[in-house]
């Protein structure tokens, strides 16, 4: 098998779970770091906002190292975009896509279901739900818990803090609770 077969195909979780889990060890034994994405958000804004807010007065080039990983995981999705795509429809349950039909959502021929992720849908009620208002409170929440689920699940639990197994739980149950309970009610907004 050539390289790029073997890179674009989905990868058995015996090995993926194992090398997303050696990061936590890495980033310790490296540079005593831990893995988190949304911190990179404060630091950014540490960096461009001159206003004497307190909560952005800290030594962000410390961590401008996270800066480096966020700007790594955008190219390196820019890249898997522009080479690595498949260009087949994405494969969805049977048992989903009638589900989705029910709603009014048909076409499967994208990561995105254009009826919910368009601008034409973001003028929707649903649209503006589940964009702009799910965006907030997704953002609130990891403002609030602390760190999100990569900074949590992964390198709080392995690192055996008791917060982060709490709010994992509190990330597992709401996402439980949306997509079982909101989401159907969401999706039959007209």
């Amino acid at each position: 098998m050539n390289f790029y077969a073997w890179i674009t195909q989905p990868w058995p979780w015996y090995v993926a779970g194992p090398v997303i889990g050696l990061t936590v060890p890495a980033l310790l034994l490296l540079g005593n770091k831990s893995l988190g994405i949304s911190s990179t958000l404060r630091h950014i804004c540490a960096a461009c906002i001159p206003a004497g807010i307190p909560f952005f007065k800290y030594n962000w080039k410390r961590e401008a190292w996270n800066l480096f990983f966020v700007g790594g995981i955008l190219a390196g999705g820019a890249v898997a975009a522009l080479l690595m795509a498949n260009p087949h429809p994405v494969e969805v349950h049977p048992k989903l896509a009638a589900e989705l039909r029910e709603y009014g959502v048909t076409n499967f021929e994208h990561q995105l279901p254009s009826e919910l992720f368009s601008w034409k849908a973001l003028l929707s009620v649903k649209g503006f739900i589940m964009m702009v208002l799910g965006g907030f409170l997704i953002g609130f929440g990891t403002r609030y818990a602390g760190g999100c689920t990569s900074g949590h699940a992964i390198m709080g639990i392995s690192s055996l803090q008791w917060p982060s197994v709490v709010a994992t739980c509190c990330f597992m149950a709401g996402g439980f609770f949306m997509a079982n309970l909101l989401l159907p009610l969401i999706l039959s907004l007209k």
